[in-house]
């Protein structure tokens, strides 16, 4: 039987040439890298991309194409399907960059004598995702229980609990932790407590939001994600290809620079505006979902407000149709010299709302979005590795594909409930907000509304008061 230091410095080399590996790997095509990570892999013994042979870099290519082709034709079909494919999309997507991250902390020889303690982990990942999932979809689940009455028996009291019953599948893990704490692995099982709850809060809350912003409309969960993916693709061709970028700009990435980076930004604005006006022509894009079918026509008779041509003078197509540049236009204007900035003010054009809101956030993905992969960058230097893992064949792991998209969603979710978010009530609010009273004042409830269609002649009086009768009686106690 192998003793404990050998079996310890078998798991070292073990972890040892996983680095190595892992370091080796590397992204075939113009992705960011470290050179020294490169000339490293190269000292150990890995061929980089360009010393190998002309058919190896052929087969890399094809299966970094043939898995974009995959990707990009199911992420269409997901949007034809609808919002609710697109959830369980993100869901997946969430679920391989939390697998990516466990792994990169996990130590085997430690493990072995902790048998349960992965499933714990996982544990807690289901415990938030069944907490935020069913928060920001509520309203919809309602529209849909609410539809049948043995639905509304058999769910009604999940949604109504739902945050209670959250918090005590919570406090079992957090008991089972504490129960399963063993000497001599205290520092290695807190350590990967913490490490889990991280991941939850930096990562997977903040990506959950594009699940609240889908059902919205799509045009809100697609327009970001795109001009993310854009920014990237007009950066590095501002840097390689139009201005041959030679000034630097972090040194986490050695490849990025300042000519990308600022032409990057010209390019997504300019695809943000013309983007949004093309989403803007389809009701699939705007409309938001109030319940959670698949494939059908969008319910809403008409087209928002936002989505349809306005004509501003500029002054207000900045302050009024987007508050979130009036302390600029004001700091900035101040500057200007009058005649100047009342011409500025005074010009007048047609656009849609939608078009001034995408280039807030066409400038947000360009300016802050890509320090979300600068932070990435810096994360895997520190565990020295190339890529998160190699989930997608060809690209790497699915957190370095979407390490941007976290900060994006933060940054929409915030947005859009801030300058966006109608301030009228829907269907679906009012009854979460009536689930929540007792029994007898949702009968109230019901016998008012139901006075107010009367009223409005959009419900037959001997109905009407069959139901006052019937709710009279239950209120006193004798029905």
């Amino acid at each position: 039987m192998p003793s404990p230091k050998s079996a310890k410095g078998e798991a070292g080399v073990r972890l040892q040439r996983k680095s190595s590996s892992l370091r080796r790997r590397g992204r075939s095509g113009g992705g960011s890298g470290d050179p020294a990570a490169w000339a490293a892999a190269a000292a150990e013994g890995g061929p980089l991309l360009v010393d190998q042979p002309p058919e190896t870099r052929y087969r890399s290519f094809r299966v970094r194409f043939v898995s974009s082709i995959v990707l990009i034709a199911s992420f269409l079909t997901l949007i034809w399907a609808g919002h609710v494919p697109l959830m369980f999309m993100v869901l997946g997507i969430q679920t391989l960059m939390v697998k990516e991250l466990f792994t990169l902390a996990r130590h085997a020889q430690a493990e072995r004598k902790l048998p349960g303690f992965r499933a714990q982990q996982w544990f807690f990942f289901m415990v938030a995702a069944f907490w935020v999932y069913i928060r920001f979809i509520k309203n919809n689940l309602i529209v849909e229980i609410t539809s049948s009455a043995r639905l509304a028996r058999m769910f009604g009291w999940l949604l109504k609990r739902h945050t209670m019953l959250s918090f005590y599948l919570y406090t079992a893990g957090f008991v089972s932790f504490v129960l399963t704490l063993k000497k001599g692995r205290y520092t290695y099982q807190f350590g990967q407590y913490a490490w889990t709850h991280m991941i939850l809060l930096v990562v997977f809350l903040p990506s959950s939001l594009y699940v609240s912003l889908l059902f919205e409309g799509i045009i809100w969960f697609l327009l970001p994600t795109a001009l993310v993916i854009v920014n990237d693709i007009m950066a590095y061709l501002a840097g390689k290809c139009f201005f041959f970028g030679r000034t630097p700009l972090i040194k986490l990435s050695p490849k990025k620079t300042w000519e990308g980076f600022l032409g990057g930004c010209v390019g997504t604005v300019v695809a943000a505006w013309y983007g949004a006006w093309v989403m803007s022509q389809f009701k699939w894009f705007t409309c938001p979902r109030m319940d959670l079918s698949i494939w059908q026509p969008m319910p809403c008779d008409e087209v928002p407000d936002i989505y349809r041509p306005h004509t501003f003078r500029l002054s207000d197509a900045l302050t009024g149709a987007n508050p979130a540049w009036v302390d600029l236009v004001h700091n900035v204007g101040g500057l200007l010299p009058p005649r100047l900035r009342e011409a500025i003010a005074g010009y007048t054009f047609t656009c849609l709302p939608m078009q001034l809101h995408a280039v807030s956030l066409a400038l947000f993905a360009s300016f802050i979005a890509p320090f979300g992969g600068f932070f990435a960058s810096g994360f895997k230097r520190g565990f020295k590795i190339k890529d998160f893992g190699d989930s997608i064949p060809g690209h790497g792991g699915v957190t370095d594909r979407f390490d941007c998209q976290v900060v994006m969603a933060i940054f929409c979710y915030v947005y859009y409930n801030n300058y966006v978010s109608p301030a009228t009530t829907s269907v679906s609010a009012v009854m979460s907000a009536a689930l929540k009273l007792p029994p007898l004042q949702q009968l109230e409830l019901l016998e008012r509304l139901s006075n107010v269609l009367v009223g409005h002649e959009m419900l037959p009086a001997r109905l009407g008061s069959a139901i006052a009768q019937h709710t009279g009686a239950s209120l006193t106690g004798g029905g």
